[in-house]
């Protein structure tokens, strides 16, 4: 297939991409930067890179993107500005908006232009789109909750929704995602391995998570399965604790995780948006028993375990 991939040069692109290209696909990558170990004698040829801005308007205008998109068999939308790394004031929450509304809507209306929409759009959302609850269990026909992430992740699917008729629209609640060298999991390891780390706020809280490699594999069965569309949960069959993350975290590296981040350190630092940390959500996905996907990593310990050898 030939693919036209956006917000992929980063965390989970840094799999996607090398997978993509091994399984024979053709890509053109949108990004408003290089990615990082870009090389252009090596790359040359097997990607086509287009150094743009996909939530401005006039980026869409211009040739190489046209081209692309008109060229394209699939699309796969991750764009958007992490969500718990920057304090929540008032332009940063545009930022986050915008970075996931406008690139997306500006999608939808150029594949509404095309002659020939591409077959498939593979769009991002988030497990926040069910709020967060200590005992809920939610799955894909979930209502969606009533906080600002609820409100952003609705929004956004509504946005990818909006796709042609004759173009196949898959939606990926992702959870947290977790791979070594970055996300979530990233962050806490050098702290981990000095002995100093544990859970962060009251442990209490609910962790849907899904490792890197099966997220993969999840976009690319997306792209190459026509029966996948709606709304699939990107999450692994076992949710846990705060707590019970931090504990295996800890085992696998044989260090301690007595030691608590307090909550309100968390709330100094992010403001509002330290709520996507100290609180959680259960998610299951009733649609990927029923897609038969197989996971390369169902449970914490092996997740955890190839990611920290």
């Amino acid at each position: 297939m030939r693919l036209l991939l956006l917000g992929c040069t980063g965390f989970v692109g840094r799999e996607l991409v090398p997978q993509l290209l091994q399984a024979g696909h053709q890509i053109s990558l949108v990004s408003r930067r290089l990615p990082r170990g870009y090389d252009s004698e090596r790359d040359e040829g097997l990607i086509n890179y287009i150094q743009i801005d996909p939530s401005q308007s006039s980026s869409w205008l211009t040739e190489p993107l046209i081209n692309a998109l008109a060229d394209a068999d699939g699309v796969v939308n991750l764009a958007g500005e992490p969500i718990a790394e920057k304090r929540w004031t008032e332009s940063h929450l545009k930022v986050l908006e915008d970075s996931r509304l406008e690139t997306t809507r500006l999608l939808v209306e150029a594949l509404k232009a095309c002659a020939t929409p591409p077959a498939v759009l593979v769009n991002a959302s988030a497990i926040g789109y069910y709020g967060t609850s200590p005992d809920q269990r939610f799955i894909e026909t979930s209502p969606a909750g009533s906080d600002f992430l609820a409100s952003l992740c609705s929004r956004w699917e509504a946005a990818a929704t909006a796709a042609p008729s004759g173009t196949r629209q898959l939606t990926l609640r992702i959870g947290i995602v977790v791979a070594a060298d970055g996300g979530a999991l990233g962050k806490m390891l050098p702290v981990f391995r000095t002995g100093f780390g544990g859970p962060i706020g009251s442990g209490q809280q609910w962790m849907s998570w899904i490792h890197r490699s099966d997220l993969c594999s999840l976009i690319q069965r997306g792209l190459e399965d026509e029966a996948w569309s709606g709304v699939v949960n990107a999450v692994a069959p076992e949710p846990v604790s705060m707590a019970h993350f931090a504990q295996e975290l800890g085992r696998c590296l044989g260090r301690p995780s007595l030691l608590p981040v307090p909550g309100p350190v968390l709330q100094v630092l992010l403001g509002d948006g330290a709520k996507v940390v100290l609180e959680g959500q259960q998610v299951a996905s009733v649609r990927l028993d029923e897609l038969g996907f197989s996971f390369r990593f169902p449970d914490l310990a092996s997740a955890i375990a190839v990611s920290t050898n």
